[in-house]
C-alpha cells in the first residue's frame, strides 16, 4: 500500500484524476476523515471536501508511474 496527499481544485481536476484513475488494474481509495471513497468513483469524490487535502492509498507494492502522472495533484 502506498499513500500520498492530493488536492482537487475543481471539476475539471476531478474528471482529470478519475480519468488516471479507471485505467489501473489496482484500487486506489480517497480518505477524508471518516469518509473512505472509491477514487473511480466521481460522485464519491464530490462527497469529500476536495479543496482540503484528502489522503489517497493506492492498493498497490509500486504505485511510481501512478504518481508520476498524478504529480500535478500532489501536495508538496
Amino acid at each position: 500500500m502506498k499513500e500520498t496527499k492530493i488536492v482537487l481544485r475543481d471539476i475539471q481536476s476531478v474528471r482529470e484524476f478519475v480519468g488516471y484513475v479507471i485505467m489501473l488494474e489496482y484500487e486506489v481509495d480517497l480518505v477524508q476523515g471518516r469518509y473512505i471513497v472509491d477514487a473511480k468513483s466521481i460522485m464519491g469524490i464530490f462527497a469529500l471536501d476536495i479543496l482540503s487535502p484528502i489522503t489517497l492509498v493506492a492498493h498497490t507494492e509500486d504505485a511510481s508511474e501512478f504518481f508520476a502522472k498524478i504529480d500535478k495533484f500532489i501536495v508538496k
